[in-house]
């Protein structure tokens, strides 16, 4: 089962967009929580040091004119365990 916890969705320049991934980018390098906010909605992430990155670029030609997206993802085990083999 999925739950979103934030989405948020408009159309940016793209010095704006580069603006929010510098800040995303930046509390990472510092090691900083992630707060995701768009008017009254936030979220604030504690992402680890370690986790796993996805990129993902995308044509969608489904209803004529072709579209083109590129997604950022960032997936962690929110119990702490990142899935690797322990023999206990």
């Amino acid at each position: 089962m999925e739950e979103t916890l934030f989405v948020t969705e408009r159309r940016q320049s793209r010095a704006e967009i580069a603006s929010h991934l510098r800040s995303v980018a930046d509390a990472l390098d510092a090691g900083e929580p992630v707060t995701l906010s768009s008017g009254t909605e936030s979220v604030t992430l504690e992402i680890p040091d370690r986790a796993e990155f996805e990129v993902k670029a995308e044509r969608e030609t489904d209803d004529g004119d072709p579209e083109l997206s590129v997604e950022f993802e960032i997936e962690w085990h929110e119990n702490g365990s990142n899935g690797d083999f322990v023999i206990e």
